[in-house]
């Protein structure tokens, strides 16, 4: 799962990122609410960490325009700010933020409210369980199973499938599963993806069996959203 934080205090980017990262997060960060705005245009999280005061383009007007976008209206928003008082607060909330956390606060206790948000918002992401069609996966056990028989995979491909399986239909190109499975840090090149596309689809898939990873020509792999409806 991926979070956004908008901070321009260097030290508490640095703190979050730490923490959110031994939690499994994927992380990514901007100092500045137009360079998050450009940020989110390109990859939308699974959740954002706002604070109020930023250069460039304030965490509210930043919050607004979320709202206002069709892709982000439903995006989870954690504000972050040093503003305690109760209109802050209403205000905050107000322009759509779904929580509010006054600075200094608690590493444990915001990374129980973000795990609380994002129960409600996409449970999906929190479930021990991902099915779709005959296709079962068990994020908990690392096993997957079709049609009741276990597959064999191998650990980056069952990672793939996770994550493929927890945004059916939506397109990733080669550099979104480049980070979303192997991370930022990490070089290869991005032929790499299809490598492992190809092993986890004969892994998946048996004779006269529907594949249930889709390829799109010139933008790069999907979960079949169709594929639960004619498994």
């Amino acid at each position: 799962m991926q979070v956004l934080i908008v901070e321009d205090e260097e030290a508490l980017t640095t703190l979050l990122r730490y923490n959110l990262e031994a939690e499994g997060f994927v992380v990514d960060s901007a100092a500045r609410g137009d360079d998050a705005e450009l940020l989110l245009a390109e990859r939308i999280p699974d959740l954002v960490l706002l604070d109020w005061m930023l250069p460039g383009l304030s965490g509210i007007e930043l919050c607004r325009r979320i709202r206002a976008r069709r892709e982000t209206e439903r995006l989870p928003v954690i504000m972050l700010t040093a503003r305690g008082e109760e209109g802050d607060r209403i205000r905050g909330l107000g322009t759509g933020a779904d929580d509010y956390i006054v600075k200094p606060f608690s590493v444990p206790e915001l990374l129980a409210r973000i795990r609380a948000l994002l129960r409600r918002a996409k449970p999906a992401h929190v479930s021990d369980r991902l099915a779709a069609g005959d296709l079962e996966l068990d994020r908990t056990g690392h096993r997957v199973r079709r049609g009741g028989e276990e597959l064999h995979l191998g650990p980056t491909e069952f990672r793939l499938l996770e994550f493929l399986m927890l945004a059916p239909g939506r397109v990733f190109s080669r550099e979104q599963l480049l980070d979303g499975v192997w991370g930022h840090d990490v070089y290869i090149d991005e032929r790499t993806v299809d490598v492992h596309v190809g092993r986890l689809r004969k892994a998946l898939n048996g004779p006269r069996q529907p594949d249930p990873i889709r390829t799109v020509r010139g933008s790069g792999y999907a979960f079949d959203e169709t594929f639960s409806l004619g498994a």
